[in-house]
C-alpha cells in the first residue's frame, strides 16, 4: 500500500521547467530511491514532498491524505522527516541539543509547565531524553553527544542531522544525499546506518543518492529523472538494465558498472 504519492507535479521558476509532469509512488516499509544527473530535479521533487515548494500544478497525497496545502511544519507533523544536501543544523548547540528540538513536535506542555520542571513538565522532558538517547544510542555517536556541532567533522554532522530527523520519529524519512562528500568509510557506515533504520524500525524512506552502488544494495525501488521529466521506474535490476536510464548517466556506454 502507498504510503506516499505525488502525481502530476508540475515546477517551474520564472518559465524554466525543474519538473515536468512528474509522479511517485513509495509503498509502506520501503526505501525509494531518485537518482538522475546533477540539475534532473531530484531535490526539486523532495521539496514539493516535504512542503518547501509548492508546485503549479499536482497532488500530494501521505498516509492515505492529500497533503497538497499544507505547509512544512503541518507536513512534519503528519510524520514526514527530512534531511538536506547541504546541513542544516544549530551549529553554536551541542548534539544533544539539537536532537532535542527534534522533540519539539512530540512536546504536550507549555513553556510555563515545561520551565518548572516539576510534575508533567519533568516527566515529559524525561520521557523525550530517552528517545533521544536511545537514538544517540542507535546511531553510535554516544562519545560527541555533549560536544558543539560546529567543531565536528562533516561526516559526524552528516549523522546528527539523520539522528535529529530520527528524533522526530517519523513515518516518512526524506535523505537527500546523505553520503554526499563524505570518505570510503564514512559512507560505509551511513549506508548501514540507513539499512538498520530501515530493517530494525521499519521507517519508510525516499533517498536522493549519486553512488549507484549503494542505491542498487539498498533501494527497493527506483525513480530516475532526467531533465525534470521521469523517464525510469522500477527495481533495482529492472533499472540497471535500462537503455535510457545508461544513457542518462553515461551517454553511448550501455553498461551500467555498479561497484559492490
Amino acid at each position: 500500500m502507498a504510503l506516499l504519492e505525488a502525481t502530476g507535479i508540475i515546477l517551474s521558476f520564472r518559465g524554466v521547467n525543474a519538473l515536468s509532469d512528474v509522479s511517485i509512488s513509495v509503498d509502506a516499509g520501503t526505501i525509494h530511491a531518485i537518482v538522475g544527473p546533477n540539475g534532473a530535479g531530484k531535490t526539486s521533487l523532495l521539496n514539493c514532498i516535504s512542503g518547501v515548494y509548492k508546485p503549479q500544478r499536482g497532488k500530494v497525497q501521505f498516509d492515505g491524505k492529500d497533503i497538497s496545502r499544507l505547509g512544512p511544519s503541518e507536513r512534519t507533523a503528519l510524520g514526514i522527516a527530512r534531511t538536506f544536501q547541504n546541513i542544516a543544523l544549530f551549529r553554536g548547540m551541542t548534539v544533544l541539543d539539537n536532537l532535542l528540538i527534534g522533540r519539539h513536535l512530540h512536546q504536550k506542555i507549555g513553556v510555563l509547565g515545561g520551565g518548572i520542571y516539576v510534575g508533567p513538565g519533568q516527566r515529559e522532558e524525561i520521557a523525550h531524553r530517552e528517545v533521544v538517547e536511545d537514538v544517540i544510542d542507535f546511531l553510535e555517536i554516544q562519545h560527541i553527544r555533549k560536544k558543539v556541532v560546529g567543531t565536528l567533522a562533516y561526516g559526524l554532522q552528516k549523522r546528527v542531522e539523520l539522528a535529529r530527523a530520527l528524533a522526530l520519529e517519523p513515518k516518512l524519512l526524506l535523505l537527500d544525499e546523505p553520503m554526499a562528500g563524505m570518505n570510503a568509510e564514512e559512507k560505509e557506515d551511513m549506508a548501514r546506518f540507513v539499512l538498520e533504520i530501515h530493517e530494525e524500525r521499519g521507517t519508510t524512506m525516499v533517498m536522493i543518492e549519486h553512488d549507484m552502488g549503494v542505491v542498487m544494495e539498498l533501494s527497493n525501488r527506483i525513480t530516475v529523472l532526467n531533465f525534470g521529466e521521469r523517464i525510469a521506474v522500477g527495481p533495482p535490476e529492472e533499472i540497471q538494465r535500462n537503455r535510457e536510464v545508461q544513457d542518462a548517466y553515461l551517454g553511448v556506454q550501455h553498461d551500467l558498472e555498479v561497484d559492490r
